[in-house]
């Protein structure tokens, strides 16, 4: 801070004033650098994230589900799968119709996804081109519009 101690015009009372100037320059100094931060700050690709919401399950009668345990044993529309080759001939079957049905894994939430990712490896390789998780809605998620 300074002082201004009065000078000419015969007053001798002291006169003293703020010298602003330091604090304008560390503003002018400050508002510098938020100018050029913040576009570096907010500069990132531009995407249109999708929104989260539950689309219930339309069930249609030619809609296969393959139900997976946590001991990776398959169901087929509940009914147990002995092995293997015997899923992979009824997927192919579903595979070479007109119209495909659409297949939906579920899978238990201790299950391995090693035995997930086989069930999923098994549609792709047959051609089934619609396959879908199902999973419990959470509380929060808005429903579809």
């Amino acid at each position: 801070m300074s002082m201004n101690v009065g000078g000419g015009g015969g007053s001798d009372a002291a006169i003293s004033e703020i010298n602003t100037t330091p604090l304008v320059d560390v503003m002018l100094v400050l508002l510098i650098i938020f100018l050029i931060t913040i576009p570096v700050i907010t500069k990132t690709v531009k995407l249109d994230l999708p929104q989260v919401y539950n689309e219930p399950t339309k069930t249609k009668p030619e809609n296969i589900n393959l139900s997976i345990d946590k001991d990776g044993q398959v169901y087929w529309n509940a009914v147990l799968v002995k092995d293997d080759e015997t899923l992979l001939n009824k997927i192919r079957e579903q595979a070479v119709l007109p119209v495909q049905p659409e297949i939906h894994v579920r899978a238990d939430r201790l299950t391995r996804y090693e035995f997930v990712g086989k069930v999923i490896l098994m549609t792709q390789r047959s051609g089934i081109l619609k396959v879908g998780f199902l999973t419990e809605p959470d509380k929060g998620v808005r429903s579809a519009r």
